[in-house]
């Protein structure tokens, strides 16, 4: 865990449940997209870049989830380093207790205000053209979040961030979170037809082949669209219908899981209904969605 990985001459990333690209943009200078989890997460990829003797000038985040900005206080008060994030999600990063907010959809208990939810804040700038080091291209992968990128390097390496999941990932635990399905799937069938020298999804093993993956991915969307819809054919209240997800797909119920498999359930359910498939039935103080 933590190790440096070359891809080519200039690009690598570490090795870690969030995985951190690294570019090397001079002899000295290198910049991260991403920066793991947590403080420790930082600490390691800091050790990374003294025993290279590697000056660190910028994070470039994907997106705003604490898994992916955790190390940007400490390595940025280590550094100095400038932070980026796409317009928007750079408040997550400033103020981070928006990501355990908008999962809960109030102020959230402490039973998910913890560091794989809730990262330390950090002096973020928005994701513009003029902050790119020369060379590099981002590329929209909305759906996962609100704007989330990903960055294509000189040497074609393509880091995709969480637009897909591995497949061990699916085969465990089914729901991967998804905040707008609609352009969820419209990433991941851009994605299918993209073309680059090495593809590092930041949940699944790097390749040079990335169609495979997400196609996979788009099927198990639709088979948990499917699902609901079966499942709707009764009317059904939104705690009766994540109680039978958790139940079809054996899934344990923790606090964590019931705010983040819950509310990409809300997004599906979103998408389902404006897509008319759903229809809306309020009945006796409860709403219900039914097929």
């Amino acid at each position: 865990m933590y190790e440096l990985v070359q891809l080519s001459p200039r690009d690598y990333y570490i090795d870690c449940p969030a995985k951190m690209g690294l570019v090397r943009l001079s002899d000295t200078d290198v910049c991260l997209i991403d920066s793991g989890s947590d403080k420790d997460a930082g600490r390691k990829a800091r050790q990374i870049l003294d025993a290279n003797g590697w000056r660190l000038t910028a994070i470039y985040n994907t997106h705003s989830h604490a898994d992916h900005i955790g190390g940007n206080k400490y390595l940025q008060g280590q550094t100095g380093c400038a932070v980026y994030l796409p317009a928007g999600e750079e408040a997550f990063a400033r103020y981070p207790m928006l990501e355990p907010t908008l999962l809960y959809g109030g102020y959230p208990p402490k039973d998910l205000r913890h560091k794989f939810l809730l990262a330390q804040a950090s002096d973020a700038q928005p994701l513009t053209e003029a902050a790119l080091p020369t060379g590099f291209e981002v590329v929209r992968l909305p759906g996962h979040f609100l704007d989330m990128v990903g960055f294509r390097t000189p040497d074609d390496t393509l880091f995709l961030a969480d637009c897909l999941a591995s497949r061990e990932t699916l085969d465990k635990y089914q729901v991967s979170f998804v905040y707008d399905v609609a352009a969820y799937l419209d990433t991941l069938e851009r994605v299918k037809g993209m073309a680059a020298r090495t593809f590092v999804p930041a949940h699944a093993a790097a390749t040079d082949e990335i169609a495979p993956l997400a196609q996979y991915n788009i099927d198990k969307v639709h088979e948990i669209a499917q699902l609901i819809l079966d499942l709707c054919r009764e009317p059904q209240t939104f705690e009766a219908l994540l109680r039978a997800l958790f139940v079809h797909y054996d899934l344990t119920m923790t606090f964590e899981q019931y705010a983040l498999v819950g509310s990409t359930v809300r997004s599906y359910l979103a998408w389902l209904r404006d897509a008319d498939r759903l229809n809306v039935e309020i009945a006796d103080h409860a709403l219900r969605f039914r097929s």
